[in-house]
């Protein structure tokens, strides 16, 4: 698969996929290749001709974020000429992350799922199915020099084994001692260099650039790095050299693993600075996509009432719904409407009788015009203040709960408070079966023609704060107050008749048989949806890292190593004459 990419200073991220052509995804698909940068860009630091070199350079428990924080000396300057990410990711999968499994991703090209390797005794690990580079290198490239010297003896004994040189060393000065060693007196290939001491100091005071320990030992390892880069431009044949430096964390720092479907940004042990540096390159900072971006998809039921028929969903226990006198709850749900006409009180979600009328016991949500109303027994009736049929993603929820000793209705949409009063001693309990959908209309007016998602309800009144976070979110085990579902009935069925309790309760809706479902993707305002998978793939992870190696190498990657990183192929900015 000869192809090459270039990367953006900016990302917007669309749906499942990823912008057309802004990133090459090689995951299964590593064909023979060409070193991709521009003909122009000729194989030498002065552009005089000559082979390419790697300087490896990996920052143990250095999260994106303390370096952003921090911005030392030396990085930023890497930064001024390198494609970075301050976003890049230790891996894109929910496993508890160690470095063990984090340096034989970036050491083998593999994840966790080939490697095997997931615990610090590297337990499952297998080179001769996931080679390392320096492997690789080796078979691949005649009279290559590759050079490991570390400050942990475990990375030396488990993955450097096929250097041609490969030294563990006391600290992380004397790694840069003879990393300067080698660059001075030797002609390597590819240099690897491991740093631990920001991790030693994180895991004893903590990851963030306000410890002081921990950003003193990011801070020494900048200056390490300065050392290093002076000592690496001094090269006797620099100047007719091509060096491809890479910088970049192996893992990030904290408590690791994340629970399945949660954003695996927001997990600080996969936080990882990265950097792909050469003096002609330009500067690209890569970023994760903006949460306000992610799109709503899925599918839900489309709930049409006309003169001639109507679709619903019937609850099958007439319990439901039911909130007597005493006690708290909390009632959500996610609804678009798709009608887009002013018409007057027609039920759209309701439990009572003579759905389609304004006086009955129970309880509703009706529309008004242009926006809606929920029906309380006949009163109260609070409005939801805003036009919310315009074909957009809404949320709603009620409360019941105590309030200064008197039990109060209060109901919420879009996330802001839109009613709060009393329905002290009131009950409108009754054995009319909870319904979605509204009834067969005598005219235009009471035609309904919208999709309700993810309804909800707990025994436990949220606050404000809590409704509003809550609401806005995709329901799941690990969302607060999950426990105390007395129902959950996310509506993403694709067939059937039965709207599945996904709380365990068993308390199902039956769809009527005419029921539709309908496919959607958007943005919503109101909505934070989970991320795609997809998302993760926008920022380097440290299984991309040894593919780019190859290919600045120009080792030809077979199809059958099964590599599961991506190639990048940083920006060059070429001279003008």
């Amino acid at each position: 698969m000869k192809k090459g990419f270039t990367f953006m200073a900016t990302l917007k991220y669309l749906s499942l996929a990823l912008v057309s052509g802004l990133f090459l995804v090689s995951t299964g698909c590593n064909k023979d290749f060409q070193n991709t940068l521009p003909q122009g860009f000729k194989n030498d630091t002065a552009g005089l001709g000559a082979g390419k070199k790697v300087l490896y350079i990996i920052l143990d428990g250095v999260t994106g974020a303390a370096v952003r924080t921090l911005a030392p000396t030396n990085l930023a300057q890497i930064n001024a000429k390198a494609t970075y990410s301050y976003d890049g990711l230790a891996d894109n999968k929910y496993n508890v992350i160690t470095h063990a499994s984090a340096w034989t991703t970036m050491l083998t090209g593999y994840d966790y799922t080939k490697h095997n390797v997931t615990t610090e005794d590297f337990a499952g690990l297998n080179l001769q199915n996931t080679p390392t580079i320096f492997t690789r290198i080796k078979s691949s490239l005649n009279n290559a020099r590759t050079v490991s010297i570390a400050s942990t003896s475990v990375f030396t004994d488990k993955l450097a084994g096929d250097a041609v040189v490969k030294q563990t060393v006391s600290d992380d000065a004397a790694v840069k001692t003879g990393v300067i060693a080698e660059l001075s007196t030797n002609n390597p290939s590819m240099v690897v260099a491991q740093f631990h001491s920001a991790e030693t100091a994180g895991a004893a005071n903590g990851y963030t650039a306000s410890t002081p320990a921990y950003a003193a030992a990011i801070n020494s390892i900048d200056g390490y790095i300065g050392e290093i880069m002076t000592a690496l431009k001094a090269r006797k044949g620099y100047s007719g050299e091509n060096w491809l430096v890479i910088i970049a964390s192996n893992k990030g720092g904290g408590a690791s693993g994340g629970a399945p479907g949660s954003n695996i940004f927001n997990d600080a042990s996969r936080n990882a600075y990265i950097a792909f540096y050469n003096p002609r390159f330009s500067s690209v900072k890569i970023t994760q996509p903006d949460p306000a971006s992610y799109p709503f998809v899925g599918t839900a039921p489309r709930f049409v009432a006309t003169t001639a028929s109507n679709v619903t969903a019937i609850q099958n226990n007439t319990t439901i719904g039911n909130f007597g006198s005493t006690g708290d709850f909390t009632f959500m749900f996610k609804f678009r409407d798709d009608y887009g006409q002013a018409n007057y009180y027609p039920m759209f979600l309701a439990k009572r009788n003579a759905f389609n009328s304004v006086s009955s016991t129970g309880w509703g949500f009706l529309f008004g015009a242009n926006s809606a109303q929920l029906d309380w027994g006949g009163s109260p009736r609070p409005g939801f203040g805003i036009d919310i049929r315009d074909g957009r993603w809404h949320t709603v929820a009620f409360t019941i709960g105590l309030l200064n000793g008197t039990r109060t209705l209060t109901l919420y949409v879009d996330g802001l408070t839109r009613y709060s009063g009393s329905i002290n001693g009131r009950n409108i309990d009754n054995n009319t079966p909870l319904r979605l959908g509204g009834d067969i209309g005598t005219d235009g007016n009471t035609q309904t023609n919208l999709l309700i998602r993810d309804v909800a309800l707990f025994n436990v009144a949220m606050s404000a704060t809590d409704v509003a976070a809550t609401m806005r979110t995709q329901i799941k085990p690990s969302t607060p107050f999950y426990s105390n579902l007395l129902g959950f009935w996310p509506g993403n069925e694709t067939g059937g008749t039965v709207m599945l309790d996904q709380s365990g309760k068993g308390n199902n809706f039956t769809y009527s048989s005419n029921v539709a479902f309908a496919n959607f993707e958007e943005i919503s305002p109101n909505i934070s949806p989970d991320i795609s998978p997809a998302a993760y793939l926008s920022v380097p992870n440290g299984v991309d890292i040894p593919l780019l190696i190859y290919n600045w190498l120009n080792i030809a990657v077979s199809p059958q190593w099964g590599l599961t990183g991506r190639l990048y192929n940083p920006t060059v900015s070429l001279p003008t004459n």
